[in-house]
């Protein structure tokens, strides 16, 4: 595939799973079957239904949870870079996903942050999504990484 193309598939994967709606369609549409998604605030995700899995709960408990880009895609052969930001309030159900704790259901704890993301394809789908955030800041401000005072 052209780095033209993987751009052009990257930026349908972020906006449509991580936009301001979420269709889980996407996912079975141009993640590789074993697709690894792995950012600093969860654990590595692997495979479609994990992904999807994933996502659900995290969207149930952050109802408007949305990234959004914060600068033009960078594509190098198999490779695409985005950054972004974004972020949601937490007044769904408990959400205990996080890798240093989790919230009581509703806590209205919002976190806005930004990170960088690389992903790799193969043949048109994602193979790996691994992003570098800005994840002490969101687990601060929803009240699960304490600061000095």
């Amino acid at each position: 595939m052209s780095t033209a193309n993987n751009k052009a598939i990257v930026g349908r994967w972020f906006t449509n799973f991580w936009g301001k709606t979420c269709d889980l369609g996407i996912v079975d549409e141009i993640a590789a079957p074993d697709m690894l998604l792995h950012y600093s605030l969860h654990e590595p995700r692997r495979g479609r239904e994990d992904i999807k899995a994933f996502m659900a709960a995290f969207r149930k408990a952050f109802p408007d949870l949305h990234f959004w880009g914060a600068a033009d895609l960078i594509g190098e052969g198999d490779y695409v870079v985005g950054r972004w930001e974004g972020g949601g309030t937490h007044t769904g159900p408990a959400f205990d996903d996080f890798l240093v704790g989790g919230l009581p259901a509703a806590s209205g704890r919002r976190m806005h942050f930004t990170g960088t993301t690389v992903l790799r394809l193969n043949d048109g789908k994602i193979v790996e999504e691994i992003g570098l955030d800005d994840g002490v800041k969101a687990l601060t401000q929803l009240g699960l990484v304490k600061t000095k005072a």
